[in-house]
């Protein structure tokens, strides 16, 4: 507030023209250049009317939202990426699926070797008439 009351004062004296002049030119002489400008994203890039820049923008940023929006429309629900085993049928984050799928392996794994281990014997699929006799494996 005290600052309101005390205004800054505003430097008045008047420029002599060659200094005016001069501060032009130096001025000048350091401003960037027309491609420095445009890849600063200061100047678009483009060989349109200055009028018509603004429009062109709007037009091309319009594009790609529709080209966003169709390849969004188009795109197939996750359930379906999940029957054709694009999409893991987990709802675990995405940090411990590897982890989850390693668990999944080695439970298949004991499973199949516990499955192994109490399979009847040939002998015993004979005795029930599973195999016939001459279909003994072990022959």
């Amino acid at each position: 507030m005290a600052e309101e009351a005390n205004p800054p004062k505003i430097d008045e004296t008047p420029i002599s023209p060659i200094e005016r002049r001069n501060s032009l030119e130096k001025h000048l002489q350091t401003r960037p250049d027309m491609k420095d400008l445009k890849d600063r994203h200061i100047l678009l890039d483009t060989n349109a009317a200055p009028a018509l820049q603004s429009a062109a923008q709007d037009l091309e940023r319009q594009r790609a939202t529709d080209s966003l929006k169709k390849g969004l429309e188009k795109r197939p629900e996750r359930e379906e990426l999940v029957e054709k085993n694009i999409l893991p049928d987990s709802n675990a984050a995405p940090a411990i699926q590897g982890q989850q799928r390693e668990l999944e392996r080695h439970m298949r794994a004991d499973s199949l070797e516990e499955k192994v281990k109490n399979r009847p014997k040939p002998e015993d699929l004979i005795k029930e008439g599973i195999l016939q006799a001459d279909e003994d494996p072990t022959k």
